[in-house]
């Protein structure tokens, strides 16, 4: 790569779950002496390992992942502790002369790095035991229901079983009389110290994609997601069902399943299900974010083509 002026350019590497982005992040990094940094908000939960589809050690060795095994699952992490989280770490990266090299699916942490912070209140744990309480008794999709006559665009990009969103959206709207909706976008476009690249991979046949998450499901399970859960409950007393973290894909069905709410066949049903309604939201994200080049996922030979693909990037 040519040498550049001034700081270089970072690699955005953007998907949906089951894309393949944790492997061409990989090869990306080998090839450009990279770095690579998660943008996962289930990744940053340490022992949270079966149903996050984190590195393992030897993919760890190879090259530094960072933004992993952050916070306790007990803990919270937000866009904006994402935000100045990833800035120092892309600070850390450069000034040991390494790439930098962006990767997940969390599209609000990356629009938080590109599109700046909105203005929103606190969150407030009284009103959200409230909504919970609510929910409890008449079930998120009535919630989304409600949300849709006083938020009918926040509500439109939302699935009515989505609890984290309606209640954030609900609790804004109870908080301050306004829309989310009307609040996006106030604070504007921040400027980053570095120049970006966006990679996007995206799949050209939804259906193959419905498949890969369905035998990723099943390969969680199979890696002890269950157990692994039900380790984590005993370890911490203070887990519950309503912590962010609990509120993962795949987590939160296993705690149904521990409390004898579901079996496991309807485990997997509703896991994959989630997962493919995340994967939605995530591509309809990738699109309002924007990407310098993208890729069919699906494509036999992405490791390459990736590789070569973010090597002309950084070097424009």
């Amino acid at each position: 790569m040519r040498p550049q002026a001034g700081p270089p350019t970072v690699l955005l590497l953007m998907g949906p779950t089951a894309a393949g982005k944790s492997a061409l992040a990989l090869a990306i990094a080998q090839r450009v002496d990279g770095e690579i940094v998660s943008v996962d908000s289930a990744a940053v939960y340490r022992g949270m390992d079966a149903g996050t589809a984190k590195p393992d050690a030897r993919e760890r060795a190879q090259v530094p992942h960072h933004l992993i095994d952050v916070i306790s699952p007990l803990e919270a992490y937000s866009a904006a502790r994402f935000r100045d989280d990833a800035l120092a770490a892309v600070a850390a990266i450069h000034a040991r002369g390494h790439r930098a090299i962006l990767a997940g699916g969390t599209m609000l942490y990356f629009r938080a790095l590109l599109l700046g912070l909105d203005e929103l209140p606190a969150a407030s744990a009284a009103l959200r035991a409230e909504l919970d309480a609510r929910a409890a008794r008449l079930g998120w999709p009535a919630l989304h229901a409600e949300l849709a006559r006083v938020d009918p665009v926040t509500a439109a990009r939302l699935e009515p079983a989505d609890a984290q969103r309606i209640q954030r959206a609900l609790e804004v709207w109870q908080l301050t009389g306004t829309p989310l909706s009307a609040l996006h976008g106030r604070a504007g476009p921040p400027k980053l110290p570095w120049p970006t690249a966006r990679l996007a991979l995206e799949p050209s046949q939804r259906a193959v994609l419905h498949e890969r998450i369905a035998r990723r499901f099943d390969a969680i399970l199979a890696q002890g997601l269950v157990d692994e859960l039900a380790a984590l409950r005993r370890a911490l007393p203070g887990l519950r069902r309503g912590l962010p973290s609990m509120r993962c894909v795949g987590y939160r069905q296993a705690w149904e399943h521990l409390d004898g709410e579901i079996n496991a066949a309807a485990l997997r049903e509703r896991g994959i299900v989630a997962t493919r309604q995340l994967a939605k939201r995530q591509l309809t994200w990738l699109r309002g974010l924007g990407a310098d080049l993208s890729l069919d996922c699906l494509r036999p030979d992405l490791a390459s083509a990736g590789c070569a693909a973010a090597e002309r990037l950084l070097d424009a």
